[in-house]
C-alpha cells in the first residue's frame, strides 16, 4: 500500500491550493499520485436522469461510468475509515488526502494568519510539517507558502523514502 499524507488545515487556508502546486511537482519527478478530498457536506456526481443515476436509483451498489482513458465510480458504502478509500489505490506511489485530520497518519498543516488565529494540530504527534505564512514557532520543519520544492523534497525524503518505517504506518 503508497504512503499516505494529509493535507489538514481549517476552512479557506489554501489546502487545494497547495495540492493543486504539489501533484504536478511530484508528477515531474516520477511518482503516481493519488488523491483524496474529504467533503464535509456531501457531493453528487451524478446529475438526475442519466443512466448512471437510474442505475443507482434501481437499486445497484456500485456504478461504474467509463470513457476512453477515464472511469468514475459511484460506490454505496458505509464508509468508516480512510483505509476503506485507499484500497483504490495500490497502484500509486503516494496517497495525498485533503482534509482527514483525525486519522493517524503523516500531517502536513497550512495555516494562514489572516484565516484563523491557531493552526489545529500543533499538538498532533502525527504532524510532520508546517506551511505558513506566519512566523509561528513550532517542532517541525515549516515552509513558507511558495516553498512548493521544498515541500516535495521534505515529501520525497520523509515519506517516500522511509516507505518501510513503521513511523509512517
Amino acid at each position: 500500500m503508497p504512503p499516505v499524507i494529509l493535507i489538514v488545515g481549517k476552512s479557506k487556508v489554501g489546502k487545494t491550493t497547495l495540492i493543486e502546486r504539489l501533484v504536478p511537482v511530484l508528477k515531474r519527478r516520477g511518482y503516481k499520485v493519488g488523491t483524496i478530498k474529504h467533503a464535509h457536506h456531501g457531493f453528487d456526481i451524478d446529475k438526475k436522469g442519466k443512466d448512471s443515476r437510474r442505475h443507482q436509483e434501481a437499486g445497484a451498489d456500485t456504478v461504474v461510468v467509463a470513457s476512453q482513458g477515464r472511469i468514475a465510480m459511484v460506490k454505496k458504502d458505509p464508509w468508516q475509515s480512510l483505509q476503506n478509500l485507499t484500497d483504490y489505490f495500490k497502484d500509486m506511489d503516494l496517497i495525498i488526502t485533503e482534509g482527514f485530520k483525525r486519522e493517524d497518519k503523516p500531517k502536513i498543516e497550512i495555516f494562514r494568519a489572516a484565516a484563523h488565529k491557531e493552526p489545529s494540530c500543533l499538538d498532533d504527534e502525527k504532524l510532520i510539517a508546517f506551511v505558513t505564512d506566519t512566523e509561528f514557532k513550532i517542532k517541525v520543519p515549516t515552509f513558507g507558502l511558495e516553498d512548493i520544492d521544498r515541500i516535495a523534497d521534505f515529501i520525497e525524503t520523509n515519506v517516500l523514502g522511509v516507505r518501510l518505517s513503521t513511523a509512517f504506518k
